[in-house]
C-alpha cells in the first residue's frame, strides 16, 4: 500500500496504525461519531444538536406584550417599529405556536425580494437559489423556534411556506398564519394586494419600519396602509418604540442619532 493510501485511511479513521515516517502525522480518530466544534461535554454531536425549545415566549417590553396581546386578539396586525424590537420574531413564534397547537394548518411566510442599497447581480441556480439570501432572516427565525430537522419536515410537507411577495397574487390564504416582513419595502399596491389575500380561520400579521425602506422616497406604502387602518375597529396597528428594542442597548442608541 503507497503512503498516499496510507495517509487517506488516516485522515478517514480507516486505518489506526502508526507510521515511522515522521512526515506523516496520525490524526485523532472518534469512533463514536466525528469531532464535532461544540465538543463532548453537552453530547453536542450529530442529532442531539437539535434543543428542546421553549413553546411560548415571553414579552420583554410594555410592546411587545401589546403586539402579543393584538396577535391573539384580531386576525390583521400591523407591526410597525425600528430594528431590534422583535416584530418578526414574535410574529413567527406565534405562527409556530398557532401551528403546533393545531389551530391552523400551515404558515405562509412572505417578504419582498429589495437589495439593500446595492446590487448583487445574477444569481446561480433554480428559483430556491436566487431567492435564498433575501429569505434568510425568515429562516433563521423559524430554526429558531423549530429544530433544523423539524423546520425541513414541515417543509416538506407543505406545512410551512416561504414565498416572495411576488408569487402571492390571486391566492387565497384559508387556515393559515400569514407573516408578511420587511412590508416597508413594499409599494401600496403590492400591500393592497398582499393583505386581500386573508382567508377565513387566518391570521396575518404585517411588520416594518417605515423609517428604514429600500425603495426609493414616497414609494413604500406601508406608512400610508398603517394610517388607514387605525380607525378600523377590527384591524390592530401596533407602533413599538426605541424603548421596546431588545438588542445591544447601542442600537438602542444609534437609532436615536441616524
Amino acid at each position: 500500500m503507497t503512503k498516499r493510501a496510507l495517509k487517506r485511511m488516516a485522515r478517514e479513521g480507516a486505518y489506526e496504525t502508526t507510521y515511522d515516517d515522521a512526515k506523516v502525522r496520525r490524526l485523532p480518530v472518534d469512533h463514536r461519531g466525528g469531532w464535532s466544534p461544540l465538543g463532548d461535554d453537552d453530547g453536542a454531536r450529530g442529532e442531539s444538536r437539535d434543543q428542546s425549545y421553549l413553546k411560548t415566549i415571553k414579552p420583554k417590553s410594555p410592546g411587545q406584550a401589546q403586539l402579543m396581546e393584538a396577535i391573539d386578539e384580531k386576525n390583521l396586525v400591523m407591526a410597525l417599529g425600528p430594528a431590534g424590537t422583535g416584530k418578526t420574531y414574535i410574529a413567527i413564534s406565534k405562527a409556530v405556536e398557532a401551528l403546533e397547537a393545531g389551530r391552523v394548518s400551515r404558515i405562509v411566510l412572505s417578504r419582498p425580494a429589495v437589495e439593500a442599497g446595492e446590487s448583487i447581480g445574477y444569481l446561480p441556480g433554480d428559483m430556491e437559489d436566487k431567492l435564498a439570501p433575501y429569505l434568510r432572516p425568515l429562516y433563521d427565525a423559524l430554526t429558531d423556534r423549530l429544530s433544523v430537522k423539524r423546520m425541513r419536515a414541515l417543509m416538506a410537507e407543505g406545512a410551512i411556506e416561504i414565498a416572495p411577495v411576488g408569487f402571492m397574487r390571486g391566492r387565497t390564504l384559508n387556515n393559515a398564519f400569514v407573516v408578511i416582513d420587511e412590508a416597508q419595502n413594499c409599494t401600496y399596491m403590492q400591500l393592497k394586494m398582499l393583505l386581500t389575500r386573508l382567508g377565513w380561520h387566518s391570521t396575518m400579521v404585517v411588520t416594518g419600519d417605515p423609517n428604514q425602506s429600500d425603495l426609493l422616497p414616497g414609494i413604500s406604502g406601508l406608512a400610508d396602509v398603517a394610517a388607514r387602518f387605525e380607525d378600523v375597529a377590527n384591524i390592530a396597528v401596533v407602533r413599538l418604540a426605541d424603548r421596546d428594542i431588545v438588542r445591544h442597548p447601542l442600537v438602542a442608541e444609534m437609532l436615536g442619532v441616524l
